[in-house]
C-alpha cells in the first residue's frame, strides 16, 4: 500500500476520533454552563447543547475532509509522520479556536443576562412615601 494512502487513513481516523472526543467532552462539561447561561432552563440547555454539538461536528468534519488532500508525495515514513503532524496540528488548532469561540459567545450571553437580572429590584415596591418637607 502506498504511504500516501496510509497517511490519509491515519489522518482521517485520528481526526475523527479527536473531534468526537472533544465534542463529547465539551457537551458533557458544558451542560452546566449552558444551564446557567439560560437561567436554569434545563430543557433548553439540553437542546442548545445538542445543536452546538451537531454544528461542531459539521464544521470540523467538513474542515477535516477539505484538508485531506496531500500535495507532496509521501515516500518515506519520516514524511508520513511530518505530514500527519502538520495536518493534525492544524485540526487541533481549529478545534481549540471553535471551543474558545463558543465559550466567548456563551460568556457574553451569560454576562448580559446577569446585567438584566441586576436591574430588576429583588422585591416589588411596598408602597409610596411622600417626600419630606423642606425646613
Amino acid at each position: 500500500m502506498d504511504l500516501t494512502v496510509v497517511a490519509y487513513i491515519a489522518y482521517l481516523v485520528i481526526s475523527v476520533v479527536l473531534t468526537v472526543w472533544v465534542a463529547r467532552t465539551l457537551s458533557r462539561n458544558g451542560r452546566v454552563f449552558l444551564a446557567d447561561v439560560l437561567r436554569g432552563d434545563e430543557g433548553l440547555a439540553d437542546a442548545v447543547n445538542r445543536l452546538l454539538v451537531v454544528g461542531f461536528y459539521l464544521v470540523n468534519f467538513g474542515f477535516v475532509a477539505l484538508y485531506l488532500r496531500q500535495d507532496a508525495t509521501i515516500d518515506t515514513v519520516r514524511y508520513l509522520f511530518e505530514g500527519l503532524s502538520v495536518k493534525l496540528g492544524v485540526v487541533l488548532l481549529v478545534l481549540g479556536v471553535m471551543h474558545l469561540g463558543n465559550v466567548y459567545v456563551l460568556n457574553r450571553i451569560r454576562r448580559r443576562g446577569a446585567l438584566d437580572r441586576e436591574q430588576q429590584p429583588p422585591v416589588p415596591p411596598q408602597g409610596w412615601t411622600p417626600p419630606a418637607a423642606r425646613a
